[in-house]
């Protein structure tokens, strides 16, 4: 792609694409696990990304191995985004619609696509009652999403950027004050750097590192993704 074309693309993602992707299709950037305890009862949450229902189940099969001796493993998860949605959950032996019901509600009211949650509970003896058990799933899906890190899938450019080593250390700076993840470096005559960056943020850092060089490095556009899964905190 020529740089005039990447331009071209930025300025389109820019205005019309970017911000409803970003706003639309949140997803856990890794898997994540918390525990809180209700009364007796222990209840640990972990969600996950997961991109098909396949993956779901498959996901949801490795949680219930690894805690087989639970009282129960409550699975519940949301494929896609939107209108456009695969969503599932199961009580898996609590009272019906106490577990796996309230624990949905809250993963669908959290915005975020392609996630699922499976809500393992250790019973302590003491019985919680339908309400009980409604707030307890529901707040441990919370409690998790609470501290669930997000990424957002993005249009992106990957660049290969080729300077000499005079130059090297002050591109990096650059990457990532314009929000790009580096991806590769080699070390020859000269320094090559591989980096993405989320297409709403290309045009800046081109022009600043062309300030920065006189004019001297470009830029070559290699991959452009439309939906690159890039972290929130980087693309923000």
């Amino acid at each position: 792609m020529t740089a005039e074309g990447a331009a071209e693309g930025a300025s389109h993602f820019r205005k019309c694409d970017a911000p409803n992707i970003m706003k639309q299709q949140l997803i856990p950037a890794r898997e994540t696990r918390v525990e809180i305890r209700v009364v007796n009862s222990r209840f640990i949450a972990t969600a996950a990304p997961v991109f098909s229902v396949d993956e779901a189940k498959a996901f949801v099969s490795r949680v219930k191995r690894e805690f087989a001796d639970a009282s129960h493993n409550v699975p519940v998860y949301v494929i896609g985004h939107g209108a456009s949605i695969v969503a599932h959950s199961r009580d898996d032996g609590e009272p019906s619609g106490t577990a796996g019901r309230p624990a949905l509600a809250v993963l669908r009211g959290s915005g975020l696509g392609d996630v699922a949650v499976v809500v393992t509970r250790y019973f302590g003896g003491t019985k919680l009652g339908t309400g009980g058990l409604v707030r307890a799933y529901g707040d441990a899906v919370r409690a998790v999403l609470d501290v669930l890190p997000r990424a957002a899938k993005v249009p992106t450019h990957t660049v290969l950027v080729v300077m000499a080593y005079s130059f090297f250390e002050r591109a990096r700076l650059l990457v990532a004050v314009h929000h790009g993840l580096i991806q590769d470096q080699d070390f020859a005559a000269d320094v090559t750097l591989t980096a993405r960056f989320g297409v709403e943020h290309f045009l800046a850092f081109r022009a600043a590192l062309q300030e920065m060089s006189g004019g001297t490095i470009e830029v070559e556009v290699i991959e452009t993704n439309e939906a690159t899964i890039m972290p929130v905190d980087v693309i923000k």
